[in-house]
């Protein structure tokens, strides 16, 4: 156990975990069910060299969870929906996929979601919005918030970035800053900063379809066991998904010229 001496800053932003805060350097957070498998995935990325992601340093005297602050800033502002902060997310992603490397994806105790029914390839992240990735000095420097990360395939992991930094959205609920965008423009940036091959850009809007589907019947499932999922899903969230699915529908064929 780690004693807390320090005084305790509450962290904003996420959307589920609630009791995040910061003490000195580190993040104390909540544990759940999925925080040892979390931890193990941690621990094979600081082994294998990658600067993109917390440390775990341990368990504090409450039983929460202590991981290194990684300084920096997140959420959506200017600086950030420019074709170079997109390009960079694109090669954060990359990067975090290959330190996932050897680490074993049959080992079991992650969080449950929505996924591709191709063989899992690497752990992603599943959860690449603006309020979990990291910019310092203008450059996208590491990912956070590692509680839905999965076995899957790189283009899942793609996908689901993409549904919030083209956006893959419906206009109506896109943040002020990304309603002017050209999401087919983005598509084809972050896939060629990525190095999505071709046969997976072939299949990328089918698999978002899929992947929205899914996440609205896992979300709403969420949603029954109260706390932030309950939150989001009376905010709305189930609806949104269905507009970001109707909106894909109607514009996939403008999309598709893009990814060719």
């Amino acid at each position: 156990m780690v004693a807390t001496l320090l005084h305790e800053i509450p962290l904003q932003g996420g959307d589920v975990t609630d009791g995040v805060v910061r003490v000195g350097d580190t993040v104390r957070r909540p544990v759940g069910p999925f925080t040892p498998a979390v931890h193990a995935l941690l621990r094979h990325l600081e082994a294998a060299g990658f600067e993109g992601a917390p440390r775990v340093v341990g368990v504090d005297e409450l039983g929460r969870e202590i991981l290194t602050y990684l300084p920096g800033t997140t959420g959506l502002r200017a600086a950030v929906v420019t074709d170079d902060a997109l390009a960079g997310v694109a090669g954060l992603l990359r990067d975090f996929h290959g330190a996932t490397a050897g680490f074993p994806l049959a080992r079991g105790g992650w969080q449950a979601g929505s996924n591709d029914d191709a063989p899992p390839e690497v752990v992603g992240h599943c959860d690449v919005t603006p309020d979990n990735v990291v910019f310092r000095d203008g450059r996208a420097a590491a990912l956070i918030d590692f509680d839905l990360a999965r076995p899957t395939t790189r283009l899942f992991d793609v996908v689901t970035a993409l549904r919030h930094w083209a956006p893959i959205a419906d206009p109506v609920d896109r943040h002020p800053l990304l309603r002017g965008l050209d999401v087919g423009a983005r598509l084809r940036l972050f896939c060629d900063a990525y190095g999505v091959p071709p046969r997976d850009r072939r299949r990328l809007l089918e698999l978002a379809r899929l992947r929205f589907h899914r996440s609205y019947d896992v979300m709403r499932t969420r949603a029954a066991t109260g706390g932030g999922w309950a939150r989001m899903w009376a905010q709305g969230a189930g609806q949104r998904i269905r507009r970001a699915a109707a909106w894909l529908d109607t514009h996939e064929e403008e999309l598709r010229v893009h990814l060719v």
